[in-house]
């Protein structure tokens, strides 16, 4: 029997920080708190004196390319960066190649990521204009979710039919999760821009052309139709001020019908920085201004925003060394999510709980995830420990995902993730990623 005791770790969990211990069999937490014991021969003992225990991250929206798009990379290789970085769940998107909206594609993912994956995982189903049938045989006891593009991003699976929006918003109960950008705001800006340039735009263009109204315009109207139809609504990477006026944190969690989520590119960059990362904090949604990213802490820390994921969306550095035009938009992130949340609070922007609250409780309560995002007797122990005092820095050599590139580069983070378990497994630890692909699928009590 696999067992592990974790020793004098600050834990930080439901709102507060203690000192004590965790005790694991299997793949189970069993004991938490400042017990004593005297534990077998067999048992592993780790002393986290000075460190921070955590439940293990929960990523709401990733995409990690597999398959059809495994040259950028794959469940294999940005799971593995995944764990690395604190994050032991992760939610994929369906805009792989073939397009996850039906049945059968959907569990194709589900058994590589079996065979795959070193954290947990959950895979969306895709809506399209004329997939309903499939969208509604999905399982919402194994599948986290139904996703929506209500804006063109990588490959393509825009849905602008607004009678099958309407369809798809009334008939499930699944939660939807939607992308929002308003497709003829974004197209009328970038015909201004071809006009002024040609097709050598400035990537300082980008948060012009997929601007401020064109999120508030689709994610209001996302919003409206939610309300109108009951749906569980739960709209990804805000990134404006603006959008901010339309979310509440009057009401728990557990009762909201939307949600809302922020990227951590949209709380540490700004437009002042395409001047000198380019292409390489091109995303979709774009990163907005600093007038923006100081709304969205606001919002963050006052729970208008329940949820910080990543959009984790690799590309080569040829795909991203290309001009504004034809470079596509996404980023590697999984490696640096929780170190750099951690960052934020050195600089005094968001408090420990604040940020467990935030990557770990609140995705698992938003997604109703059996027994994972918690320290807590009886849930699986996906636990992870943060020495907050253990400088390093970005290279390409320590860069885990396949594209090999991070927006972080050249950036010394105060704070290293030095141990991560997934289901009592240790599967990093001393900067190595074990061999054990220790992932299992999400289940959802729904």
């Amino acid at each position: 029997m696999n067992k592990i005791l974790i020793q004098n770790a600050k834990i930080v969990n439901e709102g507060s920080i203690f000192e004590g211990n965790v005790y694991i069999e299997e793949d189970t937490i069993v004991k938490v708190g400042s017990f004593e014991m005297h534990p077998d021969e067999d048992c592993t003992i780790i002393d986290a004196r000075g460190q921070y225990l955590i439940p293990g991250a929960i990523d709401d929206q990733v995409h990690f390319r597999e398959p059809g798009l495994t040259h950028k990379g794959d469940i294999e290789s940005e799971s593995r960066a995944a764990v690395a970085g604190g994050i032991t769940s992760f939610i994929e998107q369906p805009n792989t190649i073939p397009n996850a909206v039906t049945q059968e594609i959907l569990e194709e993912k589900y058994q590589i990521a079996a065979a795959s994956s070193f954290a947990n995982y959950s895979f969306m189903m895709g809506a399209t204009n004329d997939n309903l049938d499939e969208v509604l045989k999905t399982n919402p006891k194994n599948v986290a979710g139904i996703k929506i593009f209500l804006g063109s991003s990588t490959g393509n699976m825009l849905v602008d039919n607004e009678v099958v929006l309407e369809k798809i918003f009334s008939s499930t109960p699944l939660l939807i999760a939607v992308h929002c950008e308003d497709e003829a705001t974004i197209k009328n800006n970038l015909a201004i821009f071809k006009a002024q340039y040609g097709e050598d735009i400035p990537v300082t263009a980008h948060h012009l052309i997929r601007s401020e109204e064109a999120c508030y315009i689709s994610s209001s109207r996302a919003i409206a139709l939610a309300k109108k139809t009951g749906a569980r609504l739960h709209v990804f990477h805000l990134s404006t001020a603006k959008e901010m006026e339309l979310f509440t944190n009057a009401i728990p969690l557990e009762e909201k019908k939307i949600t809302a989520e922020v990227c951590v590119h949209h709380l540490w960059f700004s437009d002042e920085d395409y001047v000198t990362k380019g292409n390489f904090i091109k995303w979709n949604p774009a990163v907005k201004t600093a007038k923006d990213r100081e709304a969205l802490w606001e919002a963050l820390n006052d729970d208008r925003i329940d949820v910080i994921a990543t959009d984790h969306a690799p590309h080569t550095l040829d795909e991203k060394n290309k001009k504004y035009a034809e470079a596509p938009s996404g980023g590697p992130l999984v490696q640096h999510a929780v170190v750099a949340l951690f960052e934020a609070f050195h600089q005094g922007k968001i408090s420990l709980e604040k940020i467990v609250q935030k990557m770990c409780h609140n995705p698992a309560v938003l997604f109703q995830i059996e027994k994972r995002g918690f320290v807590k007797p009886g849930y699986f122990a996906d636990l992870v420990l943060v020495d907050a005092a253990a400088p390093w820095t970005v290279t390409k050599e320590n860069v885990l995902a396949k594209c090999g590139w991070s927006p972080f580069e050249g950036y010394t983070f105060k704070s290293k993730i030095s141990h991560t378990f997934v289901n009592g497994e240790l599967v990093y630890s001393n900067d190595k990623v074990s061999t054990i692909k220790a992932g299992k699928r999400l289940l959802f009590e729904r």
